[in-house]
């Protein structure tokens, strides 16, 4: 049965750090990013790793303590036809990713119809081929750790009281409202997302499928973000407003 310590674990990483980022964190890239965007990028990926890895690193540490098994968390690997389910699902969205990012290296006009798109995001992103290394680690980190929160922890502190279903519904809420630097239609598309992943993890009866998903779907949108971004003459470093 869930504590008081793991409730007060869920509202401060499902709410009280996205209100303080909201508040503090991002006016911070905001001031970086007009000295150098680049360097602004490097520092919101990192500190976001440092963070996402401290609450999970907090939540696993207390898991630990009070002795409880990984398998109330669902980080157990499905069996059956579920891992057969879980496996094909992963290979089809891989395959047509890598289908998708074909079509858009070779295709400008494809490019300039997603444009828009990217932009929206364009701030978080990788920008340079060198970027996209370092968003991929990003993207493994933010797979791992927002799907153990999310998917994992709030939903097995909340459902006691809300149900499973009334706790997957208040997780994709506040894991949309988390990307709320994306502007409503990326709150309304990370939510969209997020309910997929708490159905994948019903459907599924585990974590895994929907960490590997989750990541796969950050990495190839960072590739295909690069992919359109590249085209673009890189921003001037300001350097102290000189």
């Amino acid at each position: 049965m869930p504590t008081s310590f793991d409730l007060l674990y869920v509202a401060l990483f499902a709410v009280g750090f996205p209100l303080y980022d909201a508040l503090f964190g991002w006016p911070a890239y905001a001031r970086r990013a007009q000295a150098d965007p680049a360097l602004a990028r490097t520092w919101l990926w990192s500190t976001s790793m440092v963070q996402a890895w401290c609450f999970v690193g907090l939540g696993v540490g207390y898991w630990l303590y009070a002795g409880r098994p990984w398998s109330a968390l669902k980080l157990t690997l499905p069996e059956g036809w579920r891992l057969a389910v879980a496996l094909a699902l992963i290979a089809a969205y891989s395959a047509y990713q890598l289908y998708s990012i074909a079509q858009l290296r070779r295709d400008p006009a494809l490019r300039e119809s997603v444009r828009p798109q990217v932009a929206a995001v364009a701030d978080v992103v990788p920008h340079t081929r060198s970027e996209v290394s370092k968003f991929t680690a990003v993207s493994f980190t933010a797979g791992v750790c927002e799907e153990f929160l999310y998917r994992g922890y709030f939903l097995w502190a909340l459902a006691p009281w809300l149900g499973w279903w009334g706790a997957a519904a208040l997780s994709t809420v506040c894991f949309a409202l988390g990307h709320a630097y994306q502007g409503w239609m990326g709150v309304l598309r990370t939510g969209i997302v997020g309910a997929l992943y708490a159905l994948t993890v019903w459907l599924l009866d585990s974590l895994w499928p929907a960490i590997v998903l989750h990541v796969l779907v950050d990495v190839f949108g960072g590739f295909m973000a690069w992919l359109v971004l590249r085209d673009d003459p890189p921003a001037p470093a300001l350097h102290n407003g000189r």
